[in-house]
Formats: C-alpha cells, structure tokens, sequence
C-alpha cells in the first residue's frame, strides 16, 4: 500500500508540473495580471520549491551589467527582468554648492511582463555601490548630493554610474541566495548542492567507487615531485572550491606535493595549510600527518589523486633546488595576491555569464569599502604592480587606469611576473607554489625565463605532460579497489575524479596568458 501511494502521489506531483509550465508558457502570449512565478511562495512548499529550482540557481546572485550613463553616454537602454522597456541618464547638478556638486540618476522603467513583478538594481562608481528597486511603471530617481571628490566627478563624467541588474527578480534573488547557502554548509545538504552546481554548469559527473574510499598507500612508491590534485565538495571550502572550479574549468580545487628528504622521509609542501593560529600558510607537513588528517579530521570530504611524475620527467628533478625552493616559502601566507589573476586572460573570454569586468570592478569597491585590508591584500597591489605605481587604492588605480587611455578589463588581463615581491614576500597560490617548485627544479627548462607559472590555472597543471603515461609503471595499489582503471591513482574519494585534459600538454613559451575559460565545454585554442 505504502508503495501504491507514493507512485500515485508521485504521478499527481508530475501532472502538476506539467500544468504549472503549461501556464507559464501562456504567459507569453497573454497580458495577464500576474505572472505565476510571483505567486510561488504561496503555494506549499513541496510543490513551490522545485518549480523554483529548476527556474534559478546560485548564479543569478550575480548581478548583469546593461550600461553606463555618463555625459558622453547620454542614454542607455536594456530590457530587464520585469520591466521589458527601460531608458537612464544622469544629470549633473550642484544643489548643495559643494566643490564639485552631486547628480541626479534617471531611470525610466515601462511595460512589466505582470503586475506582481519588481526590478532589483545595483549602482556603482569606483566610489560607491548602492541598490534600489522598482515596481511601478514610472520614472524614478537616485540622487547623489554630492560627488566623493574630484576624482568621482571625472571618472562619472567620463565613464559613468554603471547599472546592473539583479535578473532573477525580487523572489528568483531571495531563491538564489538560498541555493547558494548550501554550498557552503558542511552538510550532506551542502555537498549534494555542490555536485549539482558542477553536474549543471561544468557538466561534471559523480559515478560512486566501490569501497573502500581511500588506499593503503605505501610512501616507498612516492617521490618527490610527485603531484596531489584535491577536490572538496562540502563546508567552507567545498563551496569556494565549487565556484574556482566553475570559473576556471580545473576539476580539482586544491593542489600539494612531495618531497622526499635525504633519509627517504616523505613529506607534503603545501600552499594553504591551515595553521594553529587558523591562517593559510605555506607549510611542509610529515606525510603521517597530512594522510591522518585528510582521512580523518577533513570534514570537506576531501577526494584526492596521485599523479606520479613520467620517469624522464623525474631524472630531471632537481631536489636539491626543489627543496631550497619549499624551505625559503615555509611559513609565508597563501598567495591571495595572485590568486584572482591565474583565471583572468582575456577582456572577455574568461567571464561565466553573467560575470564580467564590471561586475569584478564593483565586487571589489565593495569589499574595499567593507574591509579596506581585505582588499589591498587580494587585489590593489597587485593592481598596482601592473600599473607600476605604489599605494594607490581602488579608486585611484580606476582612475589612473583610464588616464593612461587603458581599461580596467585591460589592466585584469597583464600576466601575473613570477618574480613580483609584495609587501610579504614572493606571493603563491596552492598551485603556483607547486609549479614554482617545478620552474626551481628544473621541470620547465631551457624555456623557464618566459614561463609565469602565476598564470597557470590548477586545471593547466594537471594538463601539463610531466606525469605517467604507461599505466603498467603505476603503484600495484593505485585504484586496486576499483573495477575502473584511471590514469592516475586516486587514492580517497567516494566519487571517481575526473580530469579532463590531463596530462596531454607540452610546456611553450608563455604558457597559459592569454587563454579563455568559458564553461560548460573550457575551450582553449592552441598555444594561448
């Protein structure tokens, strides 16, 4: 009985939906006074819920870029999400009789798909980030009593207030936000919400392994150079590893390796090792105790594979120099400075809809209003290294980048120098510090003076052809428990990894500078 009734429930569940999409696509062709995706959230919840997951996801926080309104850019119109006719200029005043006066923002909002809708707006200068919405068909206004400085007014005059528009609306907003949460919970909530985010955007795929999750390894099969790609798919990093591995392309979100010492004693460099203190460090850590705590303590669920140097590749291993290079970054931060700059290639070839250079250029006014520290770690000096100035904030490396006739896309796009030193030393990200190593120990010769490995993605280096091709060289115990033989030794994980691209590229010069990244399909053109 029990069985009868779910089939039966489930059967009612479906012709629901059916009708629900029915009448949704006879919106299109009738004016009527609401549109059914207003009223979701008073319909019970099990019915409401997945008609909204399957209309919105964690990307539609993001916000789309549809203009700029500036003096020479008079008008800007675009369609938005409720209203489809929409016009906005600024105009320039001086009502309060500051220095520079202030200015009025125009918008014109016109013909709502129904009568229910609302449309969300976010407003942003290299000054200031504000938001407003709109629900009746009408003019509206956002004043500005008065420019920041000279600086603003210029910069406003010239290139404009830009606007961008929350697509999903006032509910699909409240519903993406709710997706999003789980991303970062560390619950199987979470990591459910973390392997359908990569299923729908990255097409990934999760085929469970048959148990045991993890290998007996044994440390004399290791040597140094060996590379440990890592994939977390739950809690605080599962959810940002989920959104690096979404904008890049890479399958794995976190990178270490091994270094064996003079007395055969492995151990694992690592950039983002979290210290007693709580900070992300670089770190060389005793295997035992790395290995004990990814099986045990690592409440990510962390999926890890083994991926042994190609013998040739080994003889030119230097571990001499490669241990010189870990010991001299032991104890430094993780490389926040670069970190952003290995995805970023191209002005528009890099960007996931609806992400674009505007939308990173207000994401980092705000932090920068929000935690002035934050910022100037993770952006501003490497900005102005790409500048070569010293100093300058947001604001001013904005304004300096359009003195020089350039752009801020522009500006995103100059490669990351390897031997840029910041205000705390020689900047790594988890995987610049492994392919650093590399460059030390000789992987990248005779080109190594025009390879920056700070441009190299985690997806470029498991790409590179310095691992083992000839399956029959690998460990007796690499995936001895699974019934499908990878190319790799995945050695913990409850679903096979996957890593598209691996180990099928050469090293040339300027490796990885000017490649886009666009999902679901990554496509790079040769020697980018």
């Amino acid at each position: 009985m029990a069985s009868s009734s779910s089939s039966s429930s489930s059967s009612l569940f479906r012709c629901f939906l059916h009708f629900f999409f029915f009448i949704i696509s006879q919106v299109q062709a009738a004016n009527l006074p609401f549109h059914p995706r207003d009223v979701l959230p008073l319909l019970p919840r099990q019915v409401s819920w997945p008609v909204l997951n399957s209309l919105n996801s964690p990307v539609d926080l993001l916000p789309s870029f549809v203009g700029s309104v500036s003096s020479s850019n008079r008008i800007v119109n675009w369609k938005g999400a409720c209203f489809y006719e929409n016009t906005a200029w600024v105009e320039f005043h001086n009502k309060t009789g500051s220095e520079f006066g202030g200015g009025t923002l125009h918008i014109k909002v016109s013909y709502p798909h129904s009568w229910t809708c609302m449309d969300l707006y976010v407003f942003a200068t290299p000054y200031r980030v504000t938001w407003d919405y709109y629900f009746l068909s009408r003019e509206h206004t956002l004043e500005i009593k008065e420019w920041q400085d000279k600086a603003e007014y210029e910069y406003v005059k010239n290139r404009g207030i830009s606007i961008f528009l929350m697509q999903a609306g006032m509910l699909g907003t409240l519903q993406a936000l709710w997706d999003v949460f789980p991303l970062f919970t560390n619950t199987g909530w979470g990591e459910n919400s973390n392997i359908g985010f990569l299923e729908k955007h990255m097409g990934a795929t999760f085929e469970e392994r048959p148990q045991p999750w993890f290998t007996n390894i044994s440390v004399d099969d290791v040597h140094s150079g060996d590379f440990l790609a890592i994939s977390k798919i739950r809690g605080r990093w599962g959810g940002f590893e989920t959104l690096e591995k979404w904008v890049s392309g890479a399958y794995a979100g976190h990178t270490a390796v091994c270094l064996k010492d003079s007395e055969g004693k492995l151990w694992i460099g690592e950039s983002g090792h979290e210290n007693e203190k709580g900070e992300d460090i670089i770190a060389i850590v005793p295997w035992d105790e790395w290995w004990d705590f990814e099986l045990n303590k690592d409440d990510s669920n962390p999926h890890i594979a083994y991926l042994p140097l190609h013998p040739d590749v080994r003889a030119k291993f230097n571990e001499t120099a490669a241990w010189e290079y870990a010991l001299s970054m032991a104890g430094k931060p993780y490389g926040y400075h670069n970190m952003i700059f290995s995805w970023i290639d191209t002005i528009g070839g890099n960007y996931p809809p609806p992400l674009d250079a505007h939308l990173v250029a207000s994401v980092m006014t705000v932090w920068s209003k929000i935690q002035p520290e934050y910022a100037a770690n993770m952006w501003n000096e490497a900005l102005n290294k790409r500048l070569g100035t010293q100093g300058l904030n947001l604001s001013d490396i904005l304004v300096e980048t359009e003195k020089r006739g350039s752009s801020f896309d522009e500006l995103l796009t100059i490669p990351e120098q390897d031997n840029w030193i910041y205000s705390d030393g020689k900047s790594t990200s988890c995987i610049a510090f492994v392919l650093e190593l590399y460059k030390e120990a000789g992987l990248f010769d005779p080109i190594a003076d025009s390879i920056q490995v700070t441009e190299f993605t985690i997806k470029d280096a498991y790409s590179l052809k310095f691992f083992e091709n000839d399956s029959s060289r690998l460990p007796k115990w690499c995936n001895d428990a699974d019934n499908v033989k990878l190319p790799y030794c995945q050695i913990k994980g409850k679903y096979r990894m996957e890593l598209p691209g691996y180990n099928s590229m050469d090293p040339y010069v300027h490796m990885n500078e000017r490649c886009p990244s666009m999902p679901p399909k990554y496509f790079r053109p040769q020697n980018c």
